[in-house]
């Protein structure tokens, strides 16, 4: 079950940038593509490295250490298909971005 948890305003992340914010157990990128708002997880699979950090062109993230790049639509590897990272649902109400995050057991 996930439940949708208030993460910051929608002036808090500018278009064309990320942000990185503790969502109970997890650490969420959320991206600002031409004011739609999405998240995934902010750890690069590969070194762990923070996502929200990188280069974000059109709906593609590239991570500032070893140029993985990411679709911040669903999480999905650029370079593989297989390969994803996690990939939350996003809403806004109001002006509040909320993020769903699987509930803690």
């Amino acid at each position: 079950m996930h439940e949708y948890q208030p993460v910051c305003k929608t002036t808090e992340i500018p278009e064309g940038e990320g942000r990185s914010f503790h969502v109970d157990r997890y650490v969420v990128a959320i991206f600002n593509v031409a004011g739609t708002f999405y998240a995934i997880d902010d750890r690069c699979p590969h070194m762990g490295v923070s996502l929200s950090t990188g280069h974000l062109e059109d709906c593609v993230v590239t991570c500032p250490l070893h140029a993985w790049r990411f679709d911040v639509r669903d999480g999905t590897w650029m370079e593989s298909p297989r390969v994803k990272t996690t990939c939350f649902s996003v809403r806004v109400v109001g002006d509040q971005i909320e993020v769903a995050v699987p509930k803690k057991t």
